[in-house]
């Protein structure tokens, strides 16, 4: 493929390159000597199953490896049991080796389903951290200083605030590059918030006489919700091994606002495509809906099949014509003052504008004219989590989208 070509899909997605110019050399090069450059992103099994927010940097690996680099993913089978404290205002409970070989197992079913099984190398980070000696570790360490540390924003927060770090957290970001001088990375892939560990591997390259990779960090991807970060302790998750009409499902229900970020990290499609999606939307030729459902169709068929993806939209449609939901629903947000984490159905319905007041909500409610969700809101004192999308209903035909907010 045309440099360019290849540099544009690279590029396609990703938050930040470190430095740029140092990739286009790199991939001059492989393309002038015909070697391939190795391409790591490691991942800590500290959960059993994938969620599609795990899978932009498997997107990305899957870029790489079509355009015939080395794809290596690495499992953090002994960085998982120290636990990431990137983004965490406490110490993280460690976990066992048996829960974390387990978890590591099921990750090397799921990631096939995007990456070519005979091109990829699956490496354990444990083959070279368990045989290193006490001495060893010590001389790992004397490559940083904990002023370095504690730069990072989460480790300087914590310390601000007088809440321990454990001398193990320290170690973690060393670990971490350490694993780009073992596997000679060219290039890491990681999550914006991983960028202060991307730079350790860097840096620790360097000490050791190696070419430093470079970094791309990908954007970190929001849940259904439309706010979270992806996660499945909040329940805005993705699954990649949920059933084909739970993940069309969940799809549909995306914000229209979260559609091309989706497209753009999470589909095959080139950024022409992307591109002319967008555009089509902007100018009204494309609606929305038909748009979500082609998202849908595309991710879902990834992780299922084609039969599966059809038959997933067949039943979606089949139960929101039996809702009797319109097509087109106003969406709007509602910022809550307060420091509640909940907003009131009676602030919802004033906010909204489907009730004038207070108690004309209230009145609605008693009368049974107040649905959410398509299920009759019977208590006016009903509070509601937010950052959760819902559709609230008075009468028969008056709907609104609403996400509370902070």
């Amino acid at each position: 493929m045309d440099f360019n070509k290849q540099f544009e899909l690279i590029k396609s997605g990703a938050n930040e390159i470190i430095p740029e110019e140092e990739l286009i050399k790199k991939l001059k090069l492989s393309a002038s000597t015909g070697k391939p450059l190795r391409v790591k992103a490691g991942f800590d099994p500290t959960a059993p199953d994938l969620h599609l927010g795990h899978t932009v940097l498997i997107n990305k690996l899957k870029t790489f490896q079509q355009l015939g680099h080395q794809v290596i993913f690495l499992i953090g089978d002994f960085t998982g049991m120290i636990g990431d404290p990137t983004g965490k205002n406490q110490t993280r409970p460690p976990l066992t080796r048996a829960q974390v070989l387990e978890n590591a197992q099921t990750y090397k079913e799921q990631i096939f389903k995007l990456l070519d099984e005979e091109k990829t190398q699956i490496v354990f980070n444990s083959k070279w951290m368990l045989p290193m000696s006490a001495q060893d570790l010590i001389k790992l360490c004397s490559h940083y200083t904990i002023a370095r540390m504690l730069e990072r924003n989460d480790f300087s927060k914590r310390y601000a605030d007088n809440r321990p770090i454990s001398i193990h957290e320290f170690i973690y970001p060393l670990i971490q590059g350490y694993d780009s001088v073992e596997l000679q990375a060219d290039i890491e892939l990681g999550g914006t918030d991983q960028k202060f560990n991307l730079l350790v591997g860097r840096e620790l390259q360097r000490d050791y006489k190696q070419s430093p990779q470079v970094i791309i960090t990908l954007p970190l991807l929001e849940g259904v919700d439309g706010v979270e970060k992806m996660s499945k302790s909040l329940g805005n998750y993705i699954g990649v091994t949920e059933p084909a009409a739970v993940m069309f499902a969940k799809l549909m229900s995306i914000p229209d606002d979260l559609m091309i970020k989706y497209y753009r990290l999470l589909t095959g499609l080139t950024p022409d495509k992307i591109n002319k999606i967008e555009q089509e939307l902007a100018a009204g030729g494309l609606h929305p809906r038909q748009a979500k459902k082609d998202l849908a169709l595309l991710i879902v068929t990834t992780y299922h099949s084609v039969q599966e993806a059809k038959a997933a939209e067949d039943e979606f449609e089949r139960i929101h014509k039996l809702r009797q939901l319109p097509e087109d629903i106003p969406q709007i947000s509602i910022k809550v003052e307060d420091d509640k984490n909940c907003i009131w159905i009676v602030t919802m319905l004033t906010k909204s504008g489907l009730a004038q007041s207070g108690s004309q909500a209230r009145r609605l409610i008693k009368q049974g004219g107040v649905k959410l969700n398509q299920q009759k809101v019977s208590d006016a004192n009903l509070e509601l989590p937010l950052y959760k999308e819902y559709i609230l209903q008075v009468g028969r035909r008056r709907f609104i989208k609403v996400k509370p907010v902070k």
